[in-house]
């Protein structure tokens, strides 16, 4: 697939909540333990902070991951939504993921999600 028929495929195929309402909500983390399995348990090797709550997560994100990379860390920011492109949301060292790695992961691990059936947010 290319990067648009990636990105059909990820807002027509995957459950949100704004087309499929409250059936896109997991209240578990099944799916989330079945994809990171899938996909080697690629978390158990990162240092992560889960920042939650209910406002101000992607100011605090973005202005955490500046301030770990300026201290000499390699930082990868995941935040949701988007506004005018999908890689908006996953950002390495500050810059946004190429199309031809959304494309490639996608196609890569499309059995798998449709499998699982993971939301965006689970």
């Amino acid at each position: 697939m290319n990067y648009q028929e990636t990105i059909d495929y990820i807002f027509s195929a995957l459950p949100m909540f704004h087309r499929v309402g409250p059936a896109a909500y997991k209240p578990n983390l099944d799916n989330t333990l079945a994809l990171a399995g899938a996909i080697g348990n690629p978390e158990k090797n990162l240092r992560c902070i889960h920042i939650a709550g209910t406002n101000g997560k992607g100011s605090t994100s973005h202005m955490l991951a500046s301030v770990l990379q300026e201290a000499g860390f390699r930082t990868g920011l995941y935040t949701s939504p988007h506004l005018k492109d999908f890689r908006e949301r996953i950002r390495v060292n500050g810059e946004m993921v190429s199309e031809e790695w959304v494309a490639h992961f996608v196609t890569g691990n499309k059995k798998i999600f449709d499998k699982i059936s993971p939301s965006f947010l689970r």
